[in-house]
């Protein structure tokens, strides 16, 4: 089949029509004529594999990494960089208006380096071969690899390490690994998964530290963590080393313990929270979604009382320490609880919302509404929640003034957006 492609979609594919149906085409960007074979085919709309690119866009390049493509976690590798960050404004114009939102105002973009950004890579260890793993795109099949363009250094070189090693230091004992670094790449925390007890898991570890340390210098402390179907953490089964890691940003000083929550692009943190908190100051803030305090502890010399809400066991250990001393508060609990019981206070001058990818949902949003704060700013990952719960704010009275396109995650169809909204 034959196919032009009129625009770039959320979800890493291109959209292309046939018959009036939508076709969805991964690996292709707008303007191409593609011929691709049918791979799913429903009522309302056909998913396809691309076979030739009959006619490129001028925008289109060689990928980075050997292996796009097999590899699930890339998407836009296929796109100059440009390209890239002007199909994601794109589509989160577009996913505003389906919303019936209006007077969108002009979407500003912060962009930094689309390679080596992330500060924090998880694989599989794959049981067969003990070798380190991503998934293959559509699959839970294991694919393993050497590199990863988009990781920090320090990083790529630890996963390098690890895996010409994997079958003497792995075997059959972990399910798992996560490696993750701080600003100056100068220390490096490992997490480790194993399915194993905990007697088990702690000689496991125990016999692995020594030739980690040896081989990478950067490696500054370990955990194993139970792999429990559904959760992202798990219970610590073993631990050596540091447990936590100081991360410098915006000029400050965060702790980020293991299974804590933290931004992983590290070129745009600086400039996500000089966005977030820029022009900002009075009485009383809430972060909600608080995390480890990226938000609070930058808000903290600004206002006069900052409350962080956060219910994860894990960052709600570090957040008390980056929010320590003076009026402050860390509040251990959801966001949906907190504001609950919120009715009774007095209403905050400043509000910041980064709720996971599910949002805030209706009843969140309807609170936020009734509290009225002056001004909100919502930090989201996904731009269809973002619309729903922006629709909401703006019928209790809100106006949209301002938003931001900031592509924490390039080579991916993931984007962060920044909305910021008052009531005057």
């Amino acid at each position: 089949m034959k196919l032009r492609i009129e625009k770039a979609i959320y979800g890493g594919a291109g959209l292309a029509r046939a018959d009036g149906k939508a076709i969805f085409v991964p690996f292709t960007l707008p303007g191409e004529v593609v011929e691709v074979h049918i791979t799913e085919d429903r009522a309302s709309y056909a998913s396809a594999g691309l076979d030739n690119v009959l006619a490129a866009s001028p925008a289109r390049v060689s990928p980075p990494c050997p292996y796009f493509g097999e590899c699930g976690g890339c998407h836009y590798q296929q796109a100059g960089y440009a390209e890239q960050v002007e199909m994601k404004v794109q589509i989160l114009r577009e996913t505003l208006e389906r919303a019936h939102l209006t007077e969108i105002p002009a979407i500003a973009v912060v962009q930094g380096e689309p390679l080596g950004y992330r500060n924090r890579i998880r694989l599989h260890v794959d049981r067969a071969s003990s070798m380190l793993c991503y998934k293959r795109r559509g699959s839970h099949a294991n694919l393993p690899v050497d590199v990863c363009p988009i990781a920090a250094a320090a990083l790529e070189g630890a996963l390098k390490t690890v895996q010409s090693n994997s079958k003497q230091w792995l075997g059959t004992s972990f399910d798992e690994m996560e490696f993750f670094t701080n600003a100056e790449q100068s220390s490096i925390l490992l997490t480790l998964w194993s399915s194993r007890e905990a007697k088990a898991a702690q000689e496991d570890l125990r016999q692995l530290w020594p030739q980690l340390v040896n081989a990478i210098p950067e490696i500054v402390g370990a955990a194993v963590l139970s792999s429990e179907r559904g959760k992202q953490t798990g219970t610590v089964l073993a631990q050596t080393g540091e447990q936590a890691l100081v991360y410098k940003a915006a000029g400050h000083d965060y702790r980020v313990g293991l299974g804590s929550f933290f931004q992983v692009n590290r070129f745009l943190i600086d400039a996500l929270v000089d966005l977030v908190v820029a022009e900002r100051s009075g009485e009383r803030a809430w972060d909600l979604y608080a995390g480890v305090g990226l938000f609070a502890h930058a808000l903290a010399s600004r206002f006069e009382q900052v409350v962080a809400v956060e219910s994860a066991a894990s960052s709600i250990r570090d957040l008390r320490r980056n929010l320590n001393g003076g009026p402050h508060r860390v509040v251990a609990s959801s966001t949906l609880d907190f504001l609950r019981r919120a009715g009774r206070q007095t209403s905050p001058d400043f509000v910041v919302v980064d709720p996971p990818r599910a949002g805030l949902g209706n009843e969140v949003a309807k609170l936020l509404g009734k509290i009225r704060p002056e001004h909100i700013t919502y930090v989201s990952c996904d731009p269809a929640t973002l619309s729903r719960d922006l629709k909401s704010l703006l019928d209790s009275g809100y106006h949209l003034k301002n938003m931001h396109m900031v592509d924490l995650f390039p080579q991916t169809f993931h984007l962060e957006s920044v909305a910021m909204l008052s009531l005057g």
